[in-house]
């Protein structure tokens, strides 16, 4: 199968979400917010590098207050550009705002089984499952640890989502799983494993982690230090706000921006003071909480504009995005999960997001489903192909074949036509049968895709990884579930 990954690049269309001046106000606000509100940081070693680098630090409280300048200028030391690497190099991904890479979700915890259909608990071997799909899935750049290994102990359930990761793709790994210290040294030798040694891990950052905010204005204290330690080696680093409308956030989107925004830049802001230039990306998927029962949504108007807002917030920093898209509050792939999985990835993708996720997932980033994730790639396929726009030139334009064929012809046996039909989109996915075709079987999308990542499955043999290094990571993971 192809190694090649598609991404989105030198788009032809453009949207304007938010005006220069509007992004210069929630700017304003977000210092604001930070200065005169505060943000919490549960982490001695955060509170430690904050007050040293003159922030009003409340010890008692665990929240820090910074003056704008601080926060501005730590933010300027944060490298606009540069790549995600992969177990093969041919699959680096650039970080460069001309790409727009697409990946797995993280931390699901049920799996609708690929066999039975049955909806169940997750477990690694779910990992590895999705794993070789992602593997032999072109549209998929890049892994986040998909689903929860709930069949191991929770101090190291990271560690082995990670290890089965390498060992079924050549694709970057980028996890939310990782957020205790031992979890994150344990992970940077993993990750030195591969590529040779922790200086060479700087040059060739095959890991990157994201850490969850703790919406309003607040952080998890595992994660910062975890999140310390990975930017200390050059290990690639984003926080993702996950404020929602009238819970977490205010109930209006420039509100839930502002308070999202404050809670990202500080924690950015604190790796740059700690070491200048690490590589960071902005991370986020904010939604809305449904005025009914207060529940996540997982989908709807607001989603989609945040996710084209965040990335111009995002460039206005000049770091990298990791935006949130698919993970469709619908329990089972079905209309609702086309609208909103279509409509969050096409206005993240038209803003050029750096990094898309969640692809698979059903729920609100709860279930995964294989049929899901088939079509979910579908979707960025057809995306990819409308961003190409159309292109206007005397090769394009086909004259000479059209005064070939005249009035009242047809094309299909031009060379122009032969020499350009591919480029026409072919679905996998959608019906175009007759309808007395349709009516024979009325079967539909949702069997196809699952056939397909069935056979996928059955199939493809992804390129392994080194035993010696497998079984150094298995070392690496037991001496820690004997240390805690």
């Amino acid at each position: 199968m192809t190694k090649s990954i598609k991404s989105i690049s030198n788009p032809k269309l453009r949207l304007e979400v938010l005006t220069p001046e509007e992004v210069k106000k929630i700017h304003d606000a977000t210092l604001h917010i930070i200065e005169n509100v505060g943000v919490r940081f549960p982490s001695k070693r955060a509170l430690e590098i904050w007050a040293a680098n003159g922030a009003d630090v409340n010890y008692e409280k665990k929240v820090v207050k910074v003056k704008p300048h601080i926060i501005e200028e730590a933010l300027k030391k944060a490298p606009p550009v540069y790549s995600l690497a992969a177990r093969d190099p041919q699959q680096d991904l650039p970080l460069d705002g001309n790409h727009v890479f697409v990946g797995t979700d993280g931390c699901g915890v049920e799996v609708i089984d690929i066999e039975t259909g049955v909806r169940r608990m997750s477990k690694l071997d779910d990992v590895r499952d999705i794993a070789r799909v992602a593997d032999a899935t072109e549209e998929v750049g890049f892994h986040w640890v998909p689903v929860s290994a709930q069949d191991k102990p929770a101090e190291t359930r990271g560690l082995h989502e990670i290890k089965t990761i390498w060992e079924n793709s050549t694709k970057h790994v980028q996890t939310e799983s990782i957020y205790t210290v031992h979890e994150a040294k344990a992970a940077i030798e993993m990750a030195a494993l591969i590529v040779g040694g922790k200086e060479n891990l700087r040059k060739r950052p095959v890991l990157s982690l994201m850490q969850c905010t703790a919406p309003p204005l607040g952080h998890d204290g595992g994660s910062l230090d975890a999140a310390l330690l990975a930017a200390e080696v050059g290990i690639p680093t984003g926080f993702m706000t996950m404020a929602a409308c009238l819970t977490t956030g205010p109930a209006t989107l420039a509100g839930n921006l502002a308070v999202g925004n404050a809670e990202v830049l500080a924690g950015t802001a604190l790796l740059q003071l700690a070491f200048p230039g690490a590589p960071v990306f902005y991370a986020a998927a904010q939604t809305a909480s449904d005025l009914r029962s207060g529940a996540y949504t997982g989908g709807g108007p607001e989603d989609f504009l945040f996710g084209a807002a965040t990335n111009v917030l995002a460039d206005y920093y000049n770091i990298p995005l990791s935006m949130g898209s698919f993970a469709t509050g619908a329990k089972e792939p079905n209309w609702q999960a086309g609208i909103e999985n279509s409509l969050s990835t096409f206005m993240a993708s038209i803003v050029m997001s750096d990094m898309l996720l969640g692809l698979g997932f059903l729920h609100g980033s709860r279930i995964w489903s294989f049929a899901e994730m088939m079509m979910d790639a579908e979707i960025f396929s057809i995306i990819h192909k409308t961003m190409q726009g159309i292109v206007v030139d005397d090769e394009n334009l086909a004259l000479d074949a059209i005064a070939n064929v005249g009035p009242g012809g047809n094309f299909l046996a031009q060379k122009h036509t032969k020499k350009h039909m591919r480029e026409i989109f072919l679905p996998q996915f959608m019906d175009r049968r007759p309808y007395n075709a349709w009516e024979a079987k009325k079967d539909d999308a949702r069997d196809w895709a699952l056939a397909k990542a069935r056979k996928t499955l059955a199939e493809h043999q992804p390129d392994p990884l080194d035993p010696k290094i497998s079984a150094e990571m298995a070392k690496i993971i037991a001496a820690n579930e004997q240390n805690n």
